[in-house]
């Protein structure tokens, strides 16, 4: 097979890699995650053939996540949030021309895919989840996964022994007796990421993703794949991915290598046989999304001053502003609520960002603005969003103080990583809404 040639994307500031293979009638998205190289892989025989046996259905597209291998780097004390991860899924289709594909996911990059697939339902025929888990670290709703010993465990091993044929025989142990394969994966290894940054890239992956809330999201056909013998990724974590996203279906694969070994064609076999389906294309009329609502501070007042005719130069000057930040970060307008707006987002780094310039920019034409937002399921309507996560983000945004950001707990979570801070404002109970909700002003 001859090796394709590489092709860059930039994503905001960042350049991701990627290759296409074969021409196969649909479209395969494959990341591999950290660790991956897409130009030294082609040396390694087994991952080759892995490729043909995926390019033998498909047109297979195939890339580095940023911060691994051809990609670009990504700094050991800024890794990028999971919605910036995401965006490269995004980016990737658009540059190849694929309206809608397949996407295979394996180890860190299975949450990302997840995300991707409950924010751009459209885009996502069917997702293969390899080896992966929605979260990593045990927690009180959650008792599988690591524990803290766990994790200080592994990251120490990580820190002594990433780049060595030594760890490479622990991820792969039926080619722990070919010394050249092992040297070879070792290189592809120390080529993708240093020592150094691939334990703070894992530290950050495997004590804070968490994308449980977005399983219940995920409309495509799923096939959970989990290779039985291996001893770093317990089954009970991809056991729990298919019984909570809905119809998913779960499969256990002969086999303890989590790195590419003759052991990997049994998946790629399973690969080919869920596509091979005829699948029924999924309605789709819910999305994980985050909502952000606008609301002019004291507009009545401001309006009564200035008259009907003065008040509305104002106000169309407010709006032009508004609909500027909302195209600049990638928002949609979903209404306008006279002197406010309703927009939505694929991510909720991105809807702070935007909520941040627009008070900026409304500040500097003498109102002040309250906004709140919250991330989660919404229903599809036509254009327009509707559930309750749409009434949490109205309710919030009704006990910002003027000029400030409030955001729900899951906000928060979410944009862990981000460089983002926020100011705890404690348990408050939300109008209509069941439980108390932990709300958090965004810090200036």
């Amino acid at each position: 097979m001859e090796r394709p040639p590489t092709k860059y994307v930039s994503v905001g500031e960042t350049d991701v890699a990627y290759q296409v293979i074969g021409d196969g009638p649909l479209d395969l998205l494959f990341c591999f995650g950290l660790g991956s190289h897409i130009e030294l892989v082609w040396d390694a025989e087994p991952l080759v053939e892995i490729f043909r046996r995926l390019a033998s259905f498909s047109r297979l597209i195939y890339f580095d996540r940023r911060g691994t291998g051809a990609s670009d780097r990504v700094p050991d004390t800024v890794v990028p949030t999971w919605e910036q991860w995401a965006e490269d899924f995004h980016a990737v289709l658009d540059a190849v021309g694929s309206d809608k594909a397949a996407i295979l996911a394996h180890g860190d990059v299975g949450p990302l895919a997840m995300l991707f697939a409950a924010m751009h339902p459209e885009r996502v025929s069917a997702l293969i989840l390899f080896n992966t888990a929605a979260r990593w670290m045990r927690d009180e709703d959650y008792p599988i996964g690591f524990t803290p010993a766990d994790l200080d465990g592994v990251l120490d091993i990580f820190a002594r022994s990433a780049g060595t044929p030594e760890l490479q025989a622990l991820f792969a142990p039926s080619m722990a007796r070919d010394p050249e394969y092992l040297a070879l994966a070792a290189k592809i290894t120390r080529s993708a990421a240093t020592p150094r940054n691939i334990t703070a890239q894992w530290n950050y992956i495997l004590r804070y993703q968490d994308v449980r809330n977005a399983l219940s999201l995920i409309s495509a056909p799923t096939l959970v794949l989990h290779s039985r013998d291996n001893t770093w990724i317990d089954g009970s974590l991809s056991r729990f991915l298919a019984e909570h996203i809905e119809g998913a279906t779960f499969r256990e694969l002969p086999g303890a290598d989590l790195t590419p070994s003759p052991e990997w064609q049994a998946m790629s076999d399973a690969v080919a046989e869920f596509l091979g389906v005829d699948h029924p294309e999924p309605e789709i009329d819910r999305v994980l999304a985050t909502v952000l609502f606008t609301d002019i501070v004291g507009s009545t007042e401001r309006a009564a001053l200035d008259g009907d005719a003065r008040w509305h130069v104002v106000l169309d000057a407010h709006d032009r502003c508004v609909r500027e930040q909302i195209r600049k970060h990638r928002g949609r307008e979903l209404n306008t609520t006279g002197d406010g707006f309703v927009i939505s987002f694929d991510g909720p780094a991105r809807a702070i960002r935007c909520a941040e310039a627009i008070g900026d920019a409304i500040t500097r034409q003498g109102l002040q603005v309250r906004m709140g937002l919250h991330t989660g399921e919404c229903e599809i309507r036509g254009d327009d969003l509707g559930g309750m996560a749409v009434h949490i983000a109205a309710r919030v945004s009704g006990l910002a103080n003027a000029g400030e950001i409030l955001v729900s707990g899951t906000v928060k979570d979410l944009v862990v990583g981000s460089g983002i801070d926020f100011e705890d404002r404690g348990e408050r109970e939300l109008k209509g809404v069941p439980g108390s909700w932990r709300l958090f002003a965004v810090e200036a």
